[in-house]
Parts: C-alpha cells; structure tokens; sequence
C-alpha cells in the first residue's frame, strides 16, 4: 500500500482536482447535502398532497406554484440589489428558515387542515427551485468557468447524496417527530447550509484566480463581493430579454420544465391507479428517488467532468433530451406503470447527473448581476411558467383524447427541441469561454488520458 502522501495525489488525479480546490469541493458537496437532505425528507410528503387533492387538479397547483413564484421574484430582487453578494445566500436561507418555523407552528396546530396542505406544496416548490438557484449562482460566482467543468459535477454530488439521505430520513422519523418536527429539522439543516455558503466565500477570498480565469482583478473581484448588485427588483428579468444568450437558456428551460411536467402528470396518474393505497404511494415515490439518486452520484462521480472537459458542455445538456424523446415514443406504444419507472429515473437521473451541472457552467461566463438576477429568473419564473402552462397542455391533450400516446407524442417533440436548444447553447457557451490558463508548478494537475496537461 503507498504511504499518505501518495495516495492524497493519486485521489486528486481520479477526481481531476488541484490541491487548493479539495476543501472548496468539499464545501460545495456540504451545501448541497444539507439543503437537499432537508428538501428530501418533505419531497415525498408533498408528493403523496398532490394526489391527496385529485389527479386531475394538479395544474390548479402548478398555477398557484407559479403565481406565487411571480410573487417572489421582486422580493429577491429587492434584496439581491442592497445585499452584499457573500451574503444574498445567508438572508435568503434565513428567510426560508423563518416560513419553515411557521409552516411547522401550523402543522402541529392544524395538522388535517387541507388549506395547509395546499399552501405547503406551494410554498415547498418554489423554496426548491429559489434555494437550489440561489446556490449554483454562488458556485458560479466562487469558481470559474475552467473549474466548473472539472468540478460542478462532483458538487452536484453533494445534491445527490442529500436525495438519498432525505427519504431515509423522512421515513425513519415521520412516526416520532411528525409533519411538524421534519420541518424543524430541514430549518436546522437549511442553516448548516448557509453558513458552508459563506465559507466558500471566504475560500475564494483567499485563493485567488489565476490568469485567464476571471477578467477583473482578484482585489476588485472580493471587493466586489462585498458590495450590493444594485438596480431594480426586475432588472433580471430585463436582462433575460436583453441578451441572446439568457434567452436561450430561458428557452432551454422552458423546454425542459414542459417536458418534466408531462412525465409528473403521467407518474400522478399511473401511481394513483396502480396503487390506491397512501402510504404504499409514499413509498413508491421515495424508491424511485433512492434508485435516481444512487445512478446519479456514480455519474457525477466519474463521468459528467470528463464528458464536460473532454466533448464539451453541448454533449451534457443534448444526450438526455434524446434519450427522453425515444422514451416518451416507448411509452406511446406502451403506456404502464414499468415502462414510465424507466423513463422517469433515466430522466431524472441524467438531469441531475448531466443536464443540471451542464446548465449551471453556462452561466460561469457571464457578469455577476446575471449571475443572481438573470438565473433567478429563469430558474423560478420561467420553470414555474413552463410547469404552469405545460400542465394546462397535458390536461387539454387528455380530456382531447383518453388515449395517453398523444401527450406522449407531443412530449417526443418537445424532448427534441431541448435537445437541439441545448445544443446551440454548448456551442455558445464555449465561444464567450475565457481562454484556458497556463498552470504551473505545485498546482498543475497531471493530465488524465486523452486530455491535454
């Protein structure tokens, strides 16, 4: 066996990392454990809500999901413009924390009240979508574009090992803290969360970027950091409309959320058929989170950085929009609960593990305000819009015709205009990309096969 200091080396190759990044990476795994773990456990609950309150009145709560969505973007905005960038993440967790506590009191009060329940599963949907926004803007702040593609995936493990941990979790202390003390819990997981936030800050404080890496100086760069955004609550959205680029992202986004959308209605409609039961529901929807989960950790782990570095952001965000367009045609030609599990963990497990790092390193090229405003945006409002509207298309499709091979046509179509969005966007991306840095010394990584040292 080699000695210490050999083997440290040698798993720093196997991952592609530089010595000064292993803490920030741990860090960033840290973050997204702890947000997603306490996301995770209420997922399931939330789910088994959605179907509590009927089938066929999901696209009533995906409209109240986006409404409130549209709510809360210029409250962001508001505070992205007069909070020091380090620390938008530690107000905005910490107001989150405050409706956890809230929803919790509420919970233990009236713990049967079904306008609770509904305004839960609002309330959860957007908090995930802010949350998780609010923490990949910080990762693009922190790291440059070079050392997203190397790095973003394995992060992004850190979400997947926190999809596996919630569900456990949830179901192991559903029965002696209730509804109401999960809640307590992912308040004090949320907090952990924040402050790796403001650690990771404070690592890039002291670990400069190197030449080629960022255009402005590295002093400039942590001043910057300590300065509010400025503008107008909706300047994001301005910004989104102003620029080619964010607009195909938005698209990209939209696409994607529309195509999301048609398989959660179908999973609605296939569980609540194959099993009437609530409870067994639950625990349906926590076995297919534990298995997206497990495929998504072993392809974060050892091959979405190589793909990144390797053949490019284009090949992250193409491959699974055209695995998703066969499968939506296989469940057009057979529409039942085994084929739909298929799709839907493929699905998801290669959005996690492929399409969501890749979404994220488009943004590492762009200026901070764009960062934060433009990406909030996108990620709330524009998600939430695709939902809202797509669930209104499915359920027209349905009530057209009873058969399903329509919506699942029509989700095929949709699948192949992300995959040739996402594309496009690749190859944009690479071109605004700064030119790779000259590393040497201590720092250089030695070069894995077929890559340039």
């Amino acid at each position: 066996m080699p000695p210490p200091a050999q083997r440290a080396p040698a798993l720093a190759r196997l991952f592609n990392l530089e010595p000064a990044e292993t803490p920030a990476v741990l860090a960033g795994l840290l973050l997204f454990f702890l947000l997603f773990t306490g996301y995770f456990m209420l997922r399931p609950v939330r789910e088994t809500m959605g179907v509590a309150g009927g089938v066929d009145n999901l696209q009533w709560l995906f409209t109240g999901t986006f409404l409130a969505t549209l709510a809360a973007l210029p409250l962001f905005g508001w505070l992205a413009s007069r909070v020091p960038r380090r620390r938008i993440a530690r107000w905005t967790y910490g107001f989150f924390v405050l409706n956890l506590l809230a929803f919790a009191a509420g919970l233990a009060r009236w713990p049967d009240a079904l306008w609770l329940a509904r305004g839960f599963y609002i309330w959860l949907s957007v908090f995930n979508l802010m949350a998780v926004s609010l923490a990949w803007s910080m990762m693009a702040d922190v790291f440059s574009s070079h050392q997203a593609k190397r790095l973003f995936a394995l992060i992004a493990g850190g979400a997947s090992l926190g999809g596996l941990a919630g569900p456990l979790l949830g179901a192991l202390l559903v029965s002696p803290l209730g509804h109401a003390g999960l809640l307590l819990l992912s308040a004090l997981l949320l907090t952990a969360s924040a402050a790796a936030a403001g650690w990771l800050h404070h690592w890039r404080d002291r670990h400069p970027f190197q030449a080629g890496e960022q255009a402005e100086s590295q002093a400039a760069a942590n001043l910057a950091r300590d300065r509010p955004l400025g503008g107008q609550p909706f300047t994001g959205a301005a910004g989104v409309l102003r620029s080619p680029y964010l607009l195909g992202i938005a698209i990209f986004v939209l696409l994607l959320s529309s195509v999301s959308t048609f398989l959660y209605f179908e999973q609605a409609r296939l569980v609540a058929e194959t099993f009437p039961d609530r409870n067994r529901q639950t625990q349906v929807f926590g076995l297919i989170d534990a298995v997206v989960q497990t495929l998504a950790i072993l392809t974060q782990l050892f091959l979405t950085g190589r793909i990144a570095h390797r053949l490019g952001i284009g090949v992250l965000l193409t491959a699974v929009p055209l695995i998703i367009a066969a499968g939506f045609l296989w469940l057009a030609a057979a529409p039942v609960f085994a084929v739909f599990v298929v799709v839907m963990v493929v699905r998801r497990a290669g959005e996690y593990a492929l399409v969501r790092p890749g979404r994220e390193m488009l943004y590492t090229v762009l200026a901070p305000e764009e960062k934060y405003k433009g990406k909030n945006f996108i990620d709330t409002v524009v998600y939430r819009g695709g939902d809202a509207l797509s669930g209104w298309l499915k359920r027209g499709l349905d009530l057209l015709a009873e058969q399903p091979a329509l919506a699942m046509s029509a989700g095929a179509v949709l699948a192949l205009l992300w995959a040739g969005t996402g594309w496009t966007l690749g190859r944009q991306q690479g071109r605004l990309e700064a030119p790779q840095p000259l590393l040497s010394g201590p720092t250089t990584t030695a070069a894995l096969p077929g890559e340039r040292p």
